[in-house]
């Protein structure tokens, strides 16, 4: 991605862009996703989002990590906003470009010397081109993208630097307060976001590997209209175009339940989300995920844990906020340190490959949460048990160990039991055969920090 722009546009022509079908609802069970033709889980632990807009990062060495380290997804913002060094205490934040390492959508005017100054009404082509250059490339490693359009402007100082600022731009649009740049309240300013809108959609139909949110966290300062408007202008922009991409909403921090959900979003996501989101939602059918997490210190378990319990409760999607990407350090190989107000690093990959490993092991779409199967449990104080079950595969997590009992009502029968270590993804021991006579009952040995268990029925 640090080639010279003349080089990228010149391998973009000759890498058509893929003409698959996007990554969908899966026909059979629409609360997770079809990508490729095969039932779909996205585990990520990716970059603070500055792959495309950040000229100073390596996307191909970030995408070969992910690869490499056995994940599907990441996200990636557009570059309609963009943070400054010391922005939220992240060290060698991605989101936040060195001076004139910024790429927008809009084309730069200034003079050398100059402050930046945007053109709001003509794009900026080697935008274009970097940011096919990045699905071209997540595309041939099986990552797909979530682009998201928009964020809030959550203070003064980011709206400041912002390209919609009249302050910023030649246009004179955006003389308004951050507050009301994610509403309807300025046409000049709508008008703009629904040009930029248009062209991405325009831009990108031919990939499968994509699919778009409307706005990071537009409860800090987005309008319900807007984002409805937002949404629309995708899917009529996309309707005499040859695909349709998938449309994602972020409706809150933890929980909240969609009470009229937007026809237009096919998924919704949640930052730092709590399993109960999914059961608060499971009435809309269709995929819920935590496509952000963080503030809850460095270290990896915390984050484990709540991938293990989101997933295990009918999540589609977990993307952990991984700050060991850097511009320096595009292979996440960077030490995350505090004050960095999130964890990561390829030890926490890893573990997440595990997770999606005895996921993809599993038939995951036929199964459901189902606590109801839990007959009885002896663990630690304040231990948490997670199921997922379904007509041949069941999936158990438990938070802490040392050690881990419990009973499960199952069908009578012989089963097969696989043991599992989170923190290492090792299969600690099996047990080819255990008999159940309607109830199954389990009793791990000792695991330093919590445990997982697979089973199903065992081989003749």
């Amino acid at each position: 991605m640090t080639r010279p722009i003349v080089a990228a546009i010149l391998a973009l022509l000759a890498i058509p862009a893929p003409a698959a079908e996007p990554i969908k609802l899966l026909a059979e069970n629409p609360r997770y996703f079809e990508f490729r033709g095969r039932p779909t889980i996205l585990i990520a632990s990716g970059e603070h989002y500055g792959a495309v807009l950040n000229r100073d990062f390596d996307g191909r060495a970030y995408l070969d990590a992910l690869h490499r380290d056995g994940l599907n997804n990441t996200r990636t913002f557009a570059g309609t906003y963009r943070e400054a060094p010391g922005s939220f205490n992240i060290q060698d934040n991605t989101l936040a470009p060195k001076p004139g390492r910024f790429l927008a959508p809009w084309a730069q005017v200034q003079q050398p010397g100059e402050p930046e100054k945007f053109d709001l009404d003509r794009f900026d082509d080697a935008y274009f081109a970097r940011l096919k250059e990045f699905l071209t490339l997540a595309s041939g490693r099986g990552v797909v993208v979530e682009l998201d359009l928009f964020c809030v402007l959550y203070d003064d100082g980011l709206w400041a630097i912002n390209p919609m600022n009249a302050a910023n731009n030649v246009n004179g649009v955006g003389k308004c307060p951050r507050q009301e740049v994610l509403t309807l309240q300025h046409d000049d300013l709508t008008a703009r976001q629904v040009a930029f809108v248009k062209k991405v959609v325009a831009e990108l139909n031919g990939f499968d590997n994509l699919y778009y949110e409307i706005c990071n966290e537009p409860y800090f300062g987005a309008t319900a209209e807007w984002q409805a408007h937002i949404a629309r202008t995708i899917v009529e922009a996309e309707r005499d175009l040859p695909h349709r991409h998938l449309v994602s909403q972020n409706v809150a921090n933890e929980k909240a339940k969609v009470e009229r959900p937007d026809p237009n979003v096919s998924l919704f996501n949640f930052h730092y989300a709590v399993p109960e989101a999914v059961a608060m939602n499971a009435h809309l059918d269709r995929p819920i995920g935590d496509n952000e997490t963080g503030f809850k210190g460095t270290a990896d378990r915390v984050y484990r844990t709540q991938a293990w319990e989101f997933l295990l409760a009918g999540g589609a999607l977990y993307n952990n906020l991984d700050y060991s990407f850097t511009t320096a350090r595009p292979d996440g190989s960077a030490k995350v340190e505090p004050p960095t107000p999130g964890g990561g690093g390829v030890d926490f990959r890893r573990q997440m490959a595990a997770l999606a490993a005895a996921l993809n092991d599993c038939e995951f779409w036929k199964m459901k949460p189902a606590p109801e199967i839990v007959a009885a449990q002896d663990l630690a104080e304040g231990a948490r048990i997670s199921v997922l079950a379904g007509p041949r595969d069941v999936l158990a997590y438990v938070d802490r160990g040392p050690k881990v009992a419990f009973t499960l009502k199952l069908p009578p029968g012989p089963y097969a039991c696989e043991w599992i270590d989170p923190p290492t993804g090792v299969v600690r021991y099996e047990l080819p055969k255990v008999q159940a006579d309607g109830l199954l009952e389990l009793k791990s040995a000792e695991f330093p920090e919590d445990a997982a268990v697979r089973i199903r029925p065992a081989k003749p």
